[in-house]
C-alpha cells in the first residue's frame, strides 16, 4: 500500500502537504515584504527624483506588520517621505500610502500605481 498524500514514495519533496492552519502560521511569522513588482515601481521614482537631484539616499524596513521604503535628502536627515505597505490595511483604507515627515498620510489606497503618482507632481516641503 502507499501513501499518496506524503510525496515520500519517489523522493519527491514537492508533493509534500501541509496543513492550511500550520501554511497560515509560517506566513505570520514572515515579515511583511514589498514583492518584485511593487518594488520596481517604487525604484522607478526613486531614480527619477535621484535624478532631479531631490532625493538621495534610501531605506528598506521589512517589519512584522508592515513594509517601508524610506527616503532621505540626507542619510543623517529623518525620512523625507515613507512609503508604507500595510497588508492589515487592505480591505479598509488600501495597503499602500505615503507618509511625509512629519507623519501625515498625502496618500492611501489599493494600488501601489496609483498612490506613487503624487510624485508626479512637484513636492515641496515647507
Amino acid at each position: 500500500m502507499t501513501d499518496r498524500g506524503s510525496g515520500t514514495e519517489d523522493g519527491d519533496a514537492s508533493a509534500i502537504l501541509i496543513p492550511l492552519h500550520e501554511a497560515r502560521r509560517e506566513r505570520l511569522d514572515q515579515p511583511v515584504r514589498f514583492d518584485r513588482r511593487e518594488l520596481d515601481q517604487i525604484l522607478r521614482v526613486y531614480g527619477r527624483m535621484v535624478a532631479a537631484n531631490e532625493w538621495r539616499d534610501y531605506a528598506i524596513d521589512h517589519l512584522s506588520d508592515r513594509a517601508v521604503f524610506s527616503v532621505f535628502r540626507r542619510t543623517s536627515e529623518v525620512p523625507l517621505f515613507q512609503i508604507v505597505k500595510d497588508p492589515k490595511l487592505a480591505r479598509r483604507q488600501g495597503a499602500f500610502s505615503v507618509v511625509a515627515a512629519g507623519g501625515r498620510i498625502l496618500k492611501r489606497g489599493a494600488e501601489l500605481g496609483r498612490v506613487l503618482g503624487i510624485f508626479d507632481r512637484q513636492l515641496k516641503l515647507v
